[in-house]
């Protein structure tokens, strides 16, 4: 090869690492697990119209023998919009009602079903491990967040 055609190479090499670069630095990255976008009016109010019900708990033993503790509910979505994501928040608490676990749960998701308006949906949570002071009751559940 000849000189000339190595450098054009090298130049074309190193402007696709560096559009490739920008587009990664430049491009919008998700908020880190736990933290989410606000809000907007319309989700705040919508979170009345998302009821859990049926809340119960159970447990049983995996094929290594250790319990593994899961939650079983139903929701329902009351309002007139079809929803593609829901957050839960979970409480747990001991038997002076002080929380001794905060967890969450994702019912809706966008990798299932939409939940479309006065429809319900059966989930299903699952604890490999839960604090001994737990009041083996069902959680607190509150609805957090919601997309549609």
């Amino acid at each position: 090869m000849n000189r000339s055609f190595t450098v054009w190479i090298l130049i074309a090499a190193a402007a696709i690492v560096a559009l490739v670069g920008g587009f990664t630095l430049l491009r919008p990255s998700p908020p880190p697990a736990g933290v989410h976008p606000p809000l907007g009016s319309e989700e705040k109010a919508y979170l009345s119209k998302i009821v859990v019900t049926d809340a119960r708990m159970s447990a049983a033993q995996n094929f290594i023998g250790d319990t593994i503790t899961y939650l079983d509910g139903r929701i329902t979505n009351q309002g007139s919009k079809t929803i593609r994501r829901v957050e839960l928040r979970l409480e747990f608490v001991d038997t002076l009602d002080q929380v001794v676990l905060r967890d969450s749960a994702h019912p809706v998701t966008p990798r299932m079903p939409p939940l479309e308006p006065g429809k319900s949906r059966s989930f299903r949570v699952s604890f490999d491990h839960m604090p001994a002071d737990w009041n083996q009751a069902p959680p607190r559940i509150t609805p957090i967040s919601v997309r549609f």
